[in-house]
């Protein structure tokens, strides 16, 4: 008997083709549809988007690395920075239980504010442990990079993704998004930071953001911001588009009432 015929692959079951430069809008286009399925499914339309480093370790693990570094002759001056830098995590993922608690006590069930992470270690893993914590669904954008990011295990599951395109995860980040908090970071965090203060201030998106730049000794070290404005190439205006923190007090105190204001339309009436 003859052998059975088997035709030609069918085109969206052909690998090669797909992952050839020729596909590439469709690969652009799965990274735009397949997670707006998903968020339609889990009535996902309004998220708190937490930044930070990926590097940022627990209280725990870095007295843990810091006790080893004494004991067997490690770097003890990286050691002790690790964990001053570990109050981040703390505040993170305190501030994340908290403002998912608000969230799950509103009266309007439909407005969820759900917490929004790169889905990986440090300060998104700190976010997306504070929400879990809360008993809040949470979400983790996380990207195919060849070093650090790995998702962490709090994000719940059915909200996981990982994008090959930064500018496709970059769109469900600010999409949306209804407030931004950007805690310590590396050249990422600054990345996704600049990016969305050029889309309020080129008014490429109109809502209303509150962006909080959370622990201000860091990024004064790390951003002069008032040199842009002393050169003339920001307004001083500008610099309102963001607020500084120092507690978790403070930055959910000015979250939860610009959301309330702006994003319900309830001031006072929501806190």
């Amino acid at each position: 008997m003859d052998e059975e015929h088997k035709g030609p692959a069918k085109a969206y079951r052909d690998e090669r083709f797909l992952n050839s430069p020729d596909a590439r809008e469709i690969r652009i286009l799965a990274e735009y549809m397949e997670p707006e399925a998903r968020f339609e499914a889990f009535d996902v339309s309004d998220t708190i988007v937490f930044f930070g480093s990926a590097r940022t370790k627990p209280r725990d693990e870095a007295l843990r690395l810091l006790e080893a570094a004494r004991e067997h002759g490690g770097d003890v001056a990286v050691a002790e920075r690790d964990l001053d830098m570990s109050r981040y995590y703390e505040d993170a993922r305190t501030l994340s239980y908290r403002l998912t608690e608000w969230s799950k006590g509103l009266e309007d069930q439909k407005r969820r504010f759900l917490v929004c992470t790169g889905g990986g270690p440090g300060i998104m893993e700190a976010a997306n442990r504070g929400a879990s914590e809360a008993g809040g669904i949470n979400i983790g954008l996380n990207i195919s990079l060849p070093f650090e990011q790995h998702d962490n295990p709090y994000i719940t599951r059915e909200l996981s993704f990982e994008f090959h395109y930064f500018f496709m995860r970059k769109f469900w980040f600010i999409y949306l998004a209804k407030a931004l908090i950007v805690f310590p970071g590396g050249f990422g965090t600054m990345d996704e930071f600049f990016e969305t203060l050029t889309l309020i201030q080129t008014q490429k998106t109109g809502k209303r953001m509150p962006i909080v730049l959370y622990g201000k000794s860091f990024w004064g070290d790390v951003l002069n911001l008032d040199a842009l404005v002393k050169h003339g190439t920001v307004s001083a205006g500008d610099l309102d588009l963001f607020r500084y923190a120092d507690t978790v007090d403070e930055a959910y105190d000015f979250i939860v009432e610009n959301l309330c204001e702006h994003a319900l339309g309830s001031p006072g009436g929501c806190l």
